[in-house]
């Protein structure tokens, strides 16, 4: 479960056009830019209204994107790809994310 909060925090962190830091306590995420999310279960339920759950391999947002995790990289239903190296996360479009203990730093 601890792997579902952090990669759905990459996700989420993944979209947002600004450089931002996410970190986690226990189940919840916080986010500088006032975004924030609550894990129950296989579903996150985030601040701005969406969802995702996570099954198997797909994770499924409630604003019709989804991503499959095959290996160390991620395929976005948007086209963008993602590719896990260690503590940092490399994104097709230029973004880089790295998670230090609890937190999520993305520029």
């Amino acid at each position: 479960m601890r792997f579902l909060g952090i990669w759905a925090l990459t996700i989420v962190v993944s979209s947002q056009a600004v450089a931002q830091t996410c970190s986690k306590a226990g189940s919840t995420v916080y986010c500088d830019n006032g975004l924030s999310g609550q894990r129950l279960g296989d579903t996150t339920y985030w601040s701005n209204g969406t969802t995702s759950t996570r099954q198997g391999y797909w994770t499924h947002n409630s604003n019709g994107t989804s991503s499959q995790r095959v290996g160390n990289s991620t395929y976005y239903s948007d086209g963008t790809t993602s590719y896990q190296a260690g503590n940092t996360t490399y994104f097709s479009n230029g973004r880089t994310c790295r998670r230090s203990g609890n937190s999520v730093y993305c520029d």
